[in-house]
């Protein structure tokens, strides 16, 4: 069951996807001023100033997490199910920028170019696709699909950002149901905290 390491797994899968795909094709052929494979990487708002961040080496694919959210189209379904298991469990959908950086404006459409094409060709991530970071269920898989966003969001997302615009696509990365900790386990927990404090208050 996916549990909060569950959270970073989603980002280290994309990478491991999209790693693997550049390898049987990469973007940006091989000759002339280009020697350098393709990377794949997440990166923080800190790592996107380009100047200062040692992260980010030409050519790559940045993949920046912007947003988390519940997904409430599963979560009242799902609730139920939880609540006769005694376990939380939280529908949770990502949304990232797929910012591609090259040396030229042509670098940076075959990048883009060939991270849509990966994900269109495989747009359901399971199996070992999944980054066994967490403890996935055999049945657990991240879809992918392109995020429709508006020129004004898109802008107000880069108004927060320590770069101007650049060349992007939206991807949203849904459903992943993190479990919580079961009942009894916190029942155990709060169990021994409350003998602990009973003994530390004997005189």
């Amino acid at each position: 069951m996916a549990d909060f390491a569950s959270v970073a797994a989603v980002g280290s899968s994309l990478v491991r996807f999209l790693t693997h795909c550049f390898e049987q094709q990469q973007p940006i052929p091989s000759g002339g001023t280009n020697s350098t494979d393709t990377s794949v990487i997440l990166v923080r708002t800190e790592d996107l100033n380009m100047e200062d961040s040692p992260l980010i080496t030409l050519p790559c694919l940045a993949i920046f997490l912007y947003r988390v959210d519940v997904n409430n189209t599963t979560r009242a379904s799902i609730a139920r199910t939880a609540s006769a298991k005694g376990q939380a469990h939280t529908p949770l959908e990502f949304h990232y920028l797929m910012i591609p950086c090259g040396t030229t404006a042509e670098q940076e459409y075959r990048i883009l170019g060939r991270t849509i094409q990966c994900i269109e060709d495989t747009p359901i991530l399971t199996g070992p696709m999944l980054d066994p970071v967490t403890n996935w269920s055999p049945n657990d898989s991240i879809q992918l699909c392109m995020e429709e966003l508006s020129t004004e969001d898109l802008m107000r997302i880069f108004d927060s950002l320590p770069i101007d615009y650049k060349l992007c696509m939206p991807y949203m990365a849904k459903v992943l149901v993190m479990h919580g900790r079961r009942q009894e386990n916190l029942r155990e927990v709060s169990r021994s905290d409350q003998i602990l404090t009973s003994k530390v208050s004997l005189p």
